[in-house]
């Protein structure tokens, strides 16, 4: 009988995921050659190649994709029976796998992570910061227990609970701080600036403008808000920041800030998590946390509002 250990599942997967020995390795913390060993040993076992050795990169084998697919599944519900025992044992303060996107992290983060903190002293909070798409597939895949993301995701097997609504805000050179507030729909007549492709925000602020996402973008993109209002600071175009990044992203920018006089565009926040996670429970109790940690930022910040 073919004895296919944890061990090899979870280096199955790695390597599946990386395409390379090296990394698959370091993102198990172990060496290479161990690595190599036991994917050696279970191709053994199985009688047959998972996959293919290249020079640079590595790749599944026709059966490799199934067993790797097979592995995702198992080492997910096997996950699951550890965060079963471990809500059980430590409630919300154990370990807590946060993802957050980038539109969110820089802003929520300082003041989320405290109160955390303080209401669950024990917490071991690992946060990952990336873009939509990928916390979905590291929630899918087990690799995350939650995510703070735009609403709505419409993924059928994650639970998603709003749990705060901001507006866009128009960030425009200083120069025309006394100019009309123009309606969204003209902005990309005014050189709108936009994140680079894969971030939500950028597909939430081309709806604004009742753009498609597939419309011409060349040389108006950047990677971070930062750099966007850096980049209308220095007269480049316009651009729509979330309100919750105002106080950050602009202090000390030469830009003016002007809010949309009607139709104020908006985007809901909020958590999301496998609905076949034994951690939903806590789940929601933290999120009324994070609920709680935003409602504080709101609070404190002269920019809030109409």
């Amino acid at each position: 009988m073919t004895n296919v250990t944890l061990k090899q599942l979870r280096y199955v997967d790695a390597l599946a995921r990386h395409g390379h020995f090296g990394r698959a390795a370091e993102a198990c913390a172990v060496t290479q050659p161990a690595l190599s060993m036991q994917i050696r040993e279970l191709e053994a076992s199985l009688g047959a190649r998972l996959f293919e050795r290249g020079a640079r990169q590595v790749r599944l084998t026709g059966l490799g994709e199934e067993i790797a697919a097979r592995a995702r599944d198992i080492l997910r519900a096997v996950d699951e029976l550890e965060d079963l025992a471990r809500t059980r044992r430590d409630g919300p303060g154990g370990r807590l796998r946060l993802g957050v996107i980038p539109t969110i992290a820089p802003y929520l983060l300082p003041r989320m992570i405290g109160d955390l903190a303080a209401r669950y002293p024990g917490v071991d909070l690992q946060v990952r910061e990336t873009q939509t798409e990928r916390l979905i597939a590291e929630l899918l895949e087990g690799r995350l227990d939650t995510a703070v993301v735009a609403l709505p995701v419409s993924e059928p097997a994650l639970q998603e609970v709003a749990l705060f609504s901001e507006g866009f805000v128009l960030v425009r050179p200083a120069s025309e701080a006394g100019a009309p507030v123009p309606a969204p729909e003209v902005l990309p007549d005014m050189q709108l600036l936009l994140l680079e492709e894969g971030h939500c925000f950028r597909d939430q602020a081309l709806a604004v403008c009742g753009l498609r996402a597939a419309s011409p973008r060349a040389g108006l993109d950047g990677s971070s808000l930062s750099t966007l209002v850096q980049m209308v600071g220095a007269g480049i175009g316009v651009t729509l920041i979330p309100e919750m990044a105002v106080g950050v992203e602009t202090r000390g920018a030469p830009v003016a800030i002007q809010r949309f006089e009607a139709g104020r565009p908006v985007r809901t926040v909020g958590m999301i998590w496998r609905r076949s996670s034994p951690l939903a429970p806590d789940l929601l109790e933290l999120a009324e946390v994070v609920r709680q940690s935003a409602e504080a930022i709101y609070a404190t910040a002269p920019y809030r509002g109409g």
